[in-house]
């Protein structure tokens, strides 16, 4: 360590303020290769995926591409429901028959999804070296620059890797270097898992295929994958369908894979990406590449307090927190592993937003029933929240690229099934716009899915103030948005507020007045509650923009003919419409309680009634001895309670991911047994609601207030933040001792008057545009 850090950390000490070293670098750090997928390192540009295992004598590198998808467009997913079905359906809900309305639904509303498709691994690439016995093995993956590392010597020879997937070059770059000459053999092959043929051919593998099942099975996409290896100072050669390198002082893999999705020339683009990747020096790329990434990654930095264990590698470092041992060196770590990811999965020119397994496929998801597809009844909005807060807002872009073609399709299926304007997605969709109901209205019938994904456009401009976005993108799918629950409620004649339905609460039922028990209804609380986000955005982007006043008073009459938010008898914030409880309290889902986080319609400050509410149904959730816990349960968690103010029950719930759902790697598992799951499957959504759920804990901005250390909890007494954001087209960096704010600096997009709440004690502040506000 140098010295000028050396005295550094000495001031501090006796100043009483802890902070880290200024060469800390955030890393995961591993002694030993990984023998599995789960155990690997994640490399991404928002469109090629990588788990890089660090093997010695073979290295794995397993393969992915978010737009390698099976299936294909189903012209007969619309058929279902119509205008005079739903009519009848509503009369028996309205009348109070619930059985009628359930066997209508039943009947009329289930899709049948019979091309539905899924995204696929594409396969692995085999790297093979002469084997023998290795000893100062490191594996590590550099979080600031995306760079994962491998050395180790092996019969006397330092040998180094360095792996990287360039959003810049749209490529995966590997190099191999030693520290003797020639000291490089290798083979180079491919173990494919798509139907496809792989030829060798000079220093180039080439695969084409297509993704589909089996080989009698219809659709897929077109693709083409190329491997091209460069050796310094020794040969390559093909040899059957793989290349051979011969005593070489260093080589290059450079990897492309494309598809046909909406792509007609992926095959030249393969080509055109590898030749102009190969054509440059690979120091040359890996700072392209690292200026790239760390010039969002590098916005942000956090220290919650100095390690409270001995680990020095992540393994170690793993294996306490799976224990449950709190360590805030952890705690930070994977917060930045959180938005590593999130980078590395969703770019501004990503082709489509991440799935429910980012852009990683374990080949295991795509085999379940639930596939590795796009669900929008938490999962795929969860990957999405800590875009804004965590201060990466250009990762959104293929997410409203994705909204914008859910629209297109959903207006067919709006016209068709329902006889309404707009358009509408459920709780499953595909790549080719199915956006129809699945099988089952259990879990299918979401009709606020779509909608609800949709919110995440004005969240968006809270935190940026983009016009220009709003007027050409966010606001344009708000209104189409709207105009369907426009065409779509219905007046309820025994109290006149506005109903949707028949819909769900997802994934729940609820038991009626005969006894039976029931999944569809009239306007579950989660419809009212993204109903109420979308018309409020609506309103207030006209405003903002200057146009729709006619639209915009529409919306101001209906919005206020949405029942109110209520609680049940026993305290509980109602879950429906109605007066019932739902038929298994043990249940995974809380959607009632998005009124609460997301949207910010419950707060305990304006709604303590209801804030309690949610907190009691938490309570009676997870205290149930059937609770079904999981990865996604616990991000929610994590954000529930730090609205409520908790930072107890929301560390606890972080600590949570950590013992129950988290692998070596950081990955998290939906497990075994979970909507048929037949073992742990890796899943992208709790990692980035667990980082939304940390800045949640340090600001919040929801409530017209900036509210500072809302919910800190002990285990984090001391620390910073650099690089976090707020509502308003704010950026704060604060630093806390003994709990309390000892200094925080401001900077706003705007002019703008905002209300603070620090260590106790509210005030007004006024910002000036581009200019630092010092708050203490």
């Amino acid at each position: 360590m140098k010295v000028k850090q050396v005295i550094t950390i000495v001031l501090s000490a006796m100043l009483g303020i802890e902070v880290m070293a200024a060469d800390s670098k955030p890393a995961l750090v591993y002694s030993r290769p990984s023998a599995k997928w789960m155990g690997a390192l994640p490399l991404g540009n928002g469109r090629l995926g990588a788990m890089v295992y660090g093997g010695t004598d073979v290295e794995t590198i397993a393969l992915n591409e978010v737009t390698m998808w099976s299936g294909q467009p189903d012209p007969e997913a619309n058929n279902l429901c119509g205008p005079d079905r739903l009519r009848e359906m509503r009369e028996a809900f309205l009348s109070g028959d619930y059985k009628r309305g359930n066997d209508l639904g039943w009947q009329y509303l289930c899709g049948h999804g019979k091309s539905f498709g899924t995204n696929l691994p594409f396969g692995d690439l085999l790297i093979g070296t002469v084997g023998g016995d290795v000893s100062g093995y490191r594996r590590e993956l550099a979080l600031d620059e995306a760079v994962a590392r491998v050395g180790f010597v092996c019969g006397g020879t330092r040998f180094s890797r360095e792996y990287f997937a360039s959003n810049p070059a749209q490529a995966l770059v590997v190099r191999y270097t030693a520290d003797k000459a020639h000291a490089l053999s290798a083979t180079v092959s491919m173990r494919m898992l798509r139907h496809s043929e792989v030829t060798a051919r000079a220093n180039q593998i080439d695969i084409t295929g297509d993704a589909r099942f089996d080989k009698n099975g219809e659709g897929g996409v077109r693709f083409r994958g190329i491997v091209r290896v460069m050796a310094d100072g020794g040969s390559v050669r093909a040899v059957g369908d793989r290349l051979v390198v011969d005593r070489a002082d260093a080589m290059t893999i450079i990897v492309d894979i494309r598809t046909d999705f909406q792509n007609l020339n992926y095959r030249s683009q393969c080509l055109n990406t590898v030749e102009t990747a190969a054509s440059r020096p690979y120091d040359e790329l890996k700072r392209e590449h690292v200026a790239d990434f760390k010039a969002i990654f590098d916005r942000m930095d956090i220290d919650l307090g100095r390690p409270t264990t001995d680990a020095n590698t992540t393994d170690e470092m793993f294996a306490e927190a799976h224990k449950g041992l709190s360590n805030p060196a952890f705690d930070a770590l994977f917060f930045k592993y959180g938005r590593y990811m999130q980078i590395s999965s969703s770019r501004e020119n990503s082709p489509l937003p991440s799935n429910l397994q980012g852009i990683w496929n374990d080949n295991l998801a795509c085999n379940m029933p639930w596939t590795c597809d796009y669900h929008l009844d938490i999962n795929i909005q969860q990957n999405y929240w800590s875009a804004n807060i965590a201060n990466m807002a250009e990762t959104n872009a293929p997410l409203f690229t994705y909204i914008g073609l859910l629209a297109k399709y959903g207006s067919v299926t709006a016209r068709k099934m329902y006889g309404c304007g707009g358009w509408v997605a459920h709780t499953i969709n595909n790549v080719w716009g199915d956006t129809a109901p699945g099988s089952a209205c259990s879990w299918a019938m979401n009709v606020t899915a779509g909608a609800w994904m949709a919110t995440h456009l004005w969240t968006h401009y809270e935190y940026t103030l983009d016009k220009d976005y709003l007027r050409e993108v966010g606001y344009p799918l708000l209104k189409e948005t709207a105009q369907f629950f426009v065409d779509y409620m219905v007046e309820d004649p025994k109290t006149g507020y506005l109903l949707s339905g028949p819909s769900i609460s997802p994934e729940n039922g609820f038991r009626g007045a005969d006894g039976r028990g029931y999944s569809l209804s009239m306007m579950p609380t989660i419809d009212r509650a993204v109903i109420y986000d979308i018309y409020n955005a609506c309103i207030q982007s006209a405003k903002i923009l200057g146009i729709d006043d006619d639209f915009s008073r529409r919306l101001q009459r209906d919005i206020k003919k949405l029942p109110p938010l209520r609680l049940l008898d026993n305290g509980e914030l109602a879950e429906w419409y109605l007066d019932v409880v739902r038929d298994d309290p043990s249940h995974r889902h809380a959607s009632h309680l998005l009124a609460l986080y997301p949207f910010g319609q419950i707060s305990p400050f304006k709604t303590p009634g209801l804030a309690e509410g949610c907190r009691l149904f938490l309570e009676n959730q997870t205290s149930h001895a059937n609770w079904e816990d999981t990865e996604w349960t616990r991000g929610n968690n994590i954000n529930f309670y730090a609205r409520l103010l908790d930072g107890e029950k929301a560390y606890e719930s972080l600590k949570g991911l950590y013992t129950g759902f988290m692998r070596e790697n950081l990955m998290t598992v939906s497990p075994a047994g979970i909507a048929g799951a037949e073992s742990d499957i890796f899943s992208f959504d709790a990692t980035e609601a667990a980082v939304a759920g940390v800045c949640e804990m340090l600001l919040q901005s929801y409530d017209g207030m900036l509210n500072f250390l809302p919910a800190l909890p002990k285990a984090w007494k001391n620390g910073s933040i650099k690089g976090v954001c707020a509502r308003g087209g704010i950026e704060a960096d604060f630093a806390w001792k003994n709990r309390k704010v000892v200094s925080a600096t401001l900077r706003s997009r705007v002019d703008q008057t905002v209300s603070v709440r620090v260590n106790g004690k509210e005030k007004t502040v006024e910002l000036k545009a581009g200019v630092p506000f010092t708050l203490l």
